[in-house]
């Protein structure tokens, strides 16, 4: 995996949210970003990670930061993410990978035993110029709205 390091800049970007809307990391110019990865839509890791966010998203948005949560599901199964939780942030489906290629978060992984390749679960903190501030590579589910600020 060539995951992007802090001091790297992002790769600009365009592909869908959940409501079918090209979103590009242009549209963010300007502006503090927070991109987390996560493997699948309305799993329970990935439900406690978007919740904590959500539930967190007033002290995000006043230290100046916007949100995009990403993985490679379907804009449909993101929809339906999006409006179970009451997310107030975007969901990119990322279904042919631009995203998760360009940020370096598709590799291997170990799971029960069993090796295969998905998506890391990280997030970036990326500034208005749009390169990496920060990563955080070993996301607490639960609280990783703490970790961020």
């Amino acid at each position: 995996m060539n995951t992007l390091k802090q001091g790297d800049t992002v790769p600009n970007f365009s592909v869908k949210d959940e409501q079918g809307n090209t979103v590009s990391l242009s549209d963010y110019k300007g502006k503090k970003l927070i991109v987390f990865f996560y493997p699948k839509a309305s799993t329970p890791g990935c439900t406690a990670e978007a919740c904590n966010l959500r539930d967190n998203y007033k002290a995000l948005q006043e230290q100046g930061y916007e949100l995009l949560g990403v993985s490679a599901d379907s804009e449909k199964r993101q929809a339906n993410f999006k409006s179970k939780y009451e997310f107030p942030f975007p969901l990119l489906a990322d279904e042919d990978k631009t995203v998760i290629n360009a940020f370096g978060v598709w590799g291997p992984k170990k799971f029960m035993g069993r090796e295969y390749d998905g998506i890391h679960r990280m997030t970036f903190l990326i500034d208005g110029n749009g390169v990496v501030e920060r990563v955080i590579d070993k996301v607490k589910t639960k609280d990783h709205a703490a970790q961020i600020l």
